[in-house]
């Protein structure tokens, strides 16, 4: 392939408008002075140091903004995926740790290569097979997992966490002696300021507000110096070079997190970024996302970082801001690389209560209880995916959670299409058209004809269910003569459908029972044709719509047997549509 400068660069570069630049200057400077403190919150979340949610919100946001395709999404640490590392790298070394750190960077780099694999393999589709229903348990759950790991730095208290919410409430329970009542006063004052601020002054940059206050009154106040727990001194410059580990056996134990947070993150991206495109009017490349994401987050490993991904809150900022291009992101990544070159001593005094206070009502809006409540109500199984995956989550953590959601979604879906919908057919006259007698009492079903409408592809494993629904129905209607199948809303079709098919024209043949088929696709009547049916059975058990083999097939029986009152009900024309 050749590497032509249009595809080296991005579009909105290649395009950039002198218009576009006030708007992006100013956008890039907001969401930086909101990205600057929830970095540093949500890299204390991922049991890191502070200083790495500012290294993750410098390159791996000019990488995406020259890789990806949105021109709003705002790429840096999020409340999950920062979660989701504290969960992978503790079962490598303790918080906080070198190989702790080092674990953060090979994750960052496992994440970054699978994105890039699959956007390269333009396998984007994966993320398909994360149900609505269990991202939304899931992502209920891990809010609640991560206001709850918080309390320690929110209460001031000693003593390890864990990965279930029994293990987070045991932790505070059995620590509660070790409160510090200063830092727990501070915390749920933080927590009220964030909550009117962003009731109130939605657009005010809440966290940056909490954080100006809270610097000045415990350096002021020496707090510090009476047990309140400050994020301390921070190195200056830029995001040094980093090398991630390569050792066979950590990267085997980091794997299924990586995957976890490759595809969690790519969906979270994917959605807000498809969003505000929508709004904007462009398109979002679904494998260039992935791609953009990937190089991202193989920035981040290798410049001191950890696994990073589009994130709701601050891209909304971001697009609310007015930014019109990636610039926007660029800008945001230089003015964070400033305060991390002249502005860090700043932070010294900082107390880790109000970045505790800062993640918790990030995450608060996370809990979906009403996505629950309208899931119940529009479809009750994935409204249990949803319950089951928010268990799970709940009770054994989030890889266990996120597992589980998938395992669910996909018995829910393999369920569902081992029992397809099928609908006895009959004919309204007024309306000119067949449709379900269940749903229709007062359609006409035509005297010794079983009009069967199947709503799905058929394969090998609900061809058993339709056999069964066949047999069930012929034992209520010991009056027909004749079985006609609409197929107009299958698909596709397998070998071994068409072979369960063929026995059940030759079973009901030698029962005198004419079997035939109306509505065919081309490529279902190609695969008809592969296997010798017009050979075998002739033409005439294939129509082109309902109507005609209704009409047709009832002029043969009225031949057969003499006039018929239900034949001249279905002699319409062949062009209506079929229900």
């Amino acid at each position: 392939m050749r590497l032509t400068p249009s595809f080296l660069l991005p579009e909105w570069l290649r395009s950039y408008r002198p218009a576009d630049l006030l708007p992006d200057l100013a956008a890039g400077a907001v969401v930086a002075v909101v990205l600057a403190p929830q970095g540093m919150a949500y890299a204390l979340l991922a049991g890191l140091p502070p200083i790495m949610g500012l290294y993750a919100a410098t390159v791996p946001l000019l990488a995406y903004a020259l890789a990806g395709s949105s021109r709003h999404l705002s790429v840096g640490p999020v409340a999950i995926v920062s979660l989701l590392v504290h969960v992978a790298c503790s079962k490598v070394a303790p918080a906080g740790s070198a190989g702790y750190v080092a674990a953060a960077l090979q994750l960052a780099l496992l994440t970054g290569v699978l994105q890039l694999l699959l956007g390269s393999a333009r396998a984007g589709f994966m993320v398909n097979f994360l149900s609505r229903a269990a991202i939304g348990g899931f992502t209920s759950a891990a809010a609640i997992l991560i206001g709850m790991s918080q309390f320690k730095n929110l209460f001031g208290i000693s003593g390890d966490g864990g990965e279930s919410a029994l293990e987070l409430a045991a932790g505070v329970v059995r620590n509660l002696g070790t409160l510090h009542l200063l830092t727990t006063l501070m915390g749920l004052a933080a927590i009220g300021m964030l909550l009117l601020l962003q009731r109130f002054a939605p657009r005010f940059p809440a966290p940056l507000a909490a954080i100006v206050l809270g610097i000045p009154l415990t350096a002021l106040l020496s707090l510090d110096k009476a047990g309140v727990r400050t994020v301390g001194d921070l190195p200056h410059g830029l995001p040094p070079l980093s090398m991630p580990p390569f050792a066979v056996d950590q990267m085997l134990t980091l794997l299924p997190a990586a995957v976890t947070i490759a595809l969690i993150g790519y969906l979270e991206s994917f959605a807000v970024a498809g969003l505000i495109a929508d709004r904007e009017k462009y398109r979002i490349n679904p494998n260039r996302e992935l791609v953009g994401l990937g190089i991202a987050n193989a920035a981040a490993a290798f410049f001191s970082g950890y696994p990073v991904t589009g994130g709701f809150s601050r891209t909304a900022v971001n697009h609310r801001a007015g930014a019109r291009t990636g610039l926007a992101g660029m800008i945001t990544a230089t003015l964070i690389g400033v305060i991390l070159l002249h502005f860090t001593h700043l932070f010294h005094y900082l107390p880790k209560t109000i970045l505790a206070a800062i993640v918790i009502v990030a995450v608060a809006g996370l809990v979906e209880a009403a996505e629950a409540r309208y899931l119940f109500r529009v479809k009750p199984s994935d409204g249990y995916t949803f319950v089951l995956t928010f268990l799970v989550t709940l009770g054994f953590g989030v890889e266990a959670g996120i597992v589980a959601g998938v395992i669910f979604s996909l018995l829910v879906f393999i369920w569902r299409s081992a029992h397809p919908h099928i609908a006895e057919l009959g004919w309204l006259e007024e309306e000119g058209v067949f449709r379900n007698i269940r749903r229709y009492p007062h359609a006409v079903v035509p005297r010794g004809m079983l009009l069967v409408r199947v709503d799905a592809s058929l394969y090998f494993a609900n061809m058993a269910f339709v056999g069964d629904w066949l047999r069930a129905t012929l034992a209520e209607r010991a009056d027909v003569r004749q079985i006609i199948f609409d197929l107009s809303g299958v698909n596709d079709m397998d070998a071994v459908a068409l072979a369960a098919l063929e026995v059940i024209i030759e079973g009901h043949g030698e029962r005198g029972i004419v079997v035939a088929f109306a509505g065919m696709k081309g490529p279902v009547r190609d695969l008809t044709q592969r296997a010798g049916w017009p050979e075998k059975f002739g033409k005439q058990i294939d129509f082109l719509s309902l109507n005609q083999a209704v009409r047709q097939m009832s002029t043969e029986s009225t031949n057969s047997h003499g006039s018929s009152k239900e034949a001249a009900t279905f002699s319409g024309p062949t062009t209506r549509p079929t229900g």
